[in-house]
Order: C-alpha cells, then structure tokens, then sequence
C-alpha cells in the first residue's frame, strides 16, 4: 500500500473529470432516495433493538448473581458481553451520527446519547465524525489510521520504534475502550505541546476520567457487590465482557480501513476537493464484511463500511439494501471494491500491521541476501534462486 496519488498504476487513473462528478451525481440520488423512504419501520427497527440490548443487560447481570455456578457465568457472561457490543456498535456508533435525529426523538437523539464507553460522546463526535469521515485516509490528517501508534503506509519514514507494533495493536484492542479515550482525548499530543494546564485539556481530562471511575464502579464494585458470594465470579465476568466487546469491535474497526486494497492519500489531494472526489475516497478508502445478518447487526451494519462512509448519517438498518446499487457503480466506473469474511479481512489487515512494521527494502534484502549465499551451491539451484545475468531465458525453468 502506498498514497494513491505515488502509485505507479493509479486505480481511478481511468476516470475524467466528469467521469467522476457523474458518479458523485448518482450517489446523492440513492442518497435521497434513502431519506425520501425513511418512516416507521425504520423507528420501530433501532426500537426494537434498543430494547433487546437493554433487556439482554439486565437479564445477563441477573444471571451473574449466580455466577458462583459455571453455567450461569458462562450464559451471564456471553450475554454481557453481546449487549455491550449493541450497545456500542449497532446503537451508539449510529445514534451518534445522527442516522436517527429525524425521528425527532430526544432519547434517540445524537446530541443527547451518552454510550457505554470510556470515551465521552462530545470528544468521540468531534474526532470521529469530523475528523476522520472528513478526512478518511488521508495519511497525516486522519488520526484513525494507526492512532497515532502505529505506521500504516510506506510512505511514512520507518523508524525502530515501529517494530513493536504488532503489540502496540494487540495492547490496543485488549484495552480498546480505553485507547479511544485517549485518543479522543490527543492525550500524547496535548502531553507533549505541555498543555497539562489548559482549562479546555483539563476540562476534557476531567470528564474521561468521570466517565471512566462510573463505569469500573459498575462494573468492578457495584455489581460484584450485589452478588454477594459470586463477587469475584461477577468480577471476572464483566472483565471478560468487556475484553470480548474491546477486540470485537477493534478488529470490526481494523476491517473498515486496514485490509489490503483499500487505499490511501496524500494531504495535497484533497484541496480543493469536489463533492464526487469526496465520493470516490469514500469508495477507495473503505473495506466491508461479508457474513450473515446477524454479523452485520454485531458489527453495527459497519460490515458495510463502504455504504458507510459514503453515506454516515442514513439509517444503518438501510446499509445492506443500498449495497448492491454502490457495488453496481463500482463496477459500472471500473473501481475495486474490497470485501470479504471476517477472517480474512482481520487476517489481513494484521499481515498489514506486520509488514510495515519493518522498512519497506527488509523483504527484498533479506531475498536478495538469500539469493548471493545460496550461489555457493549448484548452478541450476542459482539460476532457481536468482536467474545468472548470462543465463539464456529457457534456463530459467
């Protein structure tokens, strides 16, 4: 992966001017043809899922009251952890967009939403929904790619510190709701411009911090408590649920942005940027999920991250039905449109993790290192390895 505008075969090269405008021009009609069908059956839809979650919480914390008995942490525990990851994903990630303010709401409303997480909803709005759907991608401008922790792009100077990355991100998704806090926050940045007594910092600090004792008070002492002789049983289990819900949703998250043919952009790209080029990053910055229903309503319909970006403020009940019209558009304009399962969009989105943690030349050297040792040995296992400069070509084989 490099910035799309340094590669050698651009992939929107095809594409002109008006090309690239009508394409933003077919977008907004499916757009509107979304709102223009927007009613009942989609507020009785996020309803009834608000229900569930709330329902399955409260059912899975009463079954941890006797969680003492192995079954019961076993269920009581599947079940927190399933309702914590609704919560977050198919409930707060949408309501916070604003994908149900038409309702007219207030308990449903994304100026009024607080979630289950350690990352305020003011802090989590401005650093998601401003700045990275703003700016998806762009290497330098949208702080999602890598969080600041992490190089994501060959572009970026390698530097030593990048080895360890593979366990910065591993760390990063066992405490996943917590590193959001923080990045919400720009904690290391706003450390290093010595900013610890700005009113505004501490202002911010403060209300993570707030957010952040309710919640282990919950979690970690209320609830225990309540169970009497299964507090350390209870205890453990909210701490599972809470692991389970932090890797589902960084690695949902890592699927979104990270696999292999999704592409990336230089900060330059985007002056002066139309409402079609806006579009077209949305569509070459984004990578889905394929899977069953119930899949894309744990994976908070972000199993369409394509329909997402393209699209962040519709309903996400309305995702799966769109997909085929942008798929159809995608292939219509000759663009990749990057899916696949579960498995292997995580697979490889952490191969990625992987491979640009070392300098961009370490494979090569290493083959071509390979390649002069191995010349010692016999000449046709050379011409195998690394092909002699006077070999004839029919030798190679």
């Amino acid at each position: 992966m490099t910035v799309i505008q340094k590669k050698t075969d651009n992939p929107v090269a095809h594409l002109t001017d008006e090309d690239i405008e009508n394409l933003g021009q077919e977008l907004d009609v499916i757009r509107e043809q979304v709102i223009a069908s927007r009613g009942e059956a989609d507020a009785a839809y996020i309803r009834k899922v608000i229900d569930a979650q709330r329902k399955l919480e409260l059912a899975s914390r009463g079954v941890l009251l006797l969680s003492l008995f192995p079954p019961a942490w076993l269920v009581g525990t599947t079940g927190l952890a399933f309702s914590k990851i609704l919560e977050n994903m198919e409930i707060g990630h949408n309501v916070m967009h604003g994908q149900w303010d038409w309702m007219r709401d207030p308990k449903i409303h994304s100026t009024t939403w607080e979630w289950d997480n350690a990352s305020p909803s003011d802090l989590w709005k401005h650093s998601h929904n401003e700045l990275h759907h703003t700016y998806t991608n762009v290497v330098g401008r949208d702080n999602d790619l890598g969080y600041g922790i992490m190089r994501v792009d060959e572009d970026q100077r390698w530097h030593p510190f990048y080895l360890a990355q593979p366990v910065w991100n591993f760390l990063n998704a066992c405490f996943f709701q917590y590193g959001i806090a923080a990045y919400d926050l720009e904690l290391g940045k706003n450390l290093r411009a010595g900013r610890r007594d700005d009113p505004e910092f501490r202002r911010q600090a403060k209300s993570v911090l707030t957010k952040i004792r309710k919640h282990a008070t919950r979690d970690y002492v209320l609830h225990p408590l309540l169970s009497g002789p299964s507090a350390l049983t209870t205890l453990s289990a909210n701490a599972t649920a809470n692991l389970a819900r932090n890797l589902w949703t960084h690695s949902v998250i890592m699927c979104g942005h990270f696999p292999e043919g999704v592409e990336t952009f230089e900060k330059t790209s985007i002056e002066g940027e139309t409402r079609g080029e806006w579009y077209l990053r949305q569509m070459l910055g984004s990578a889905n999920i394929s899977g069953s229903p119930f899949l894309h309503l744990m994976t908070g319909n972000l199993s369409f991250q394509v329909e997402h970006h393209l699209f962040p403020d519709l309903p996400s009940n309305r995702y799966q039905e769109i997909a085929p019209k942008v798929q159809e558009l995608f292939e219509r304009y000759g663009l990749s449109y990057t899916t696949g399962p579960l498995p292997k969009q995580v697979a490889s989105a952490w191969k990625k993790v992987f491979r640009l943690s070392l300098p961009n030349d370490f494979v090569t050297k290493s083959v071509s290192k390979v390649g002069r040792v191995r010349r010692t040995g016999p000449a046709t296992l050379t011409r195998l390895v690394r092909r002699e400069p006077d070999a004839p070509e029919s030798s190679a084989a």
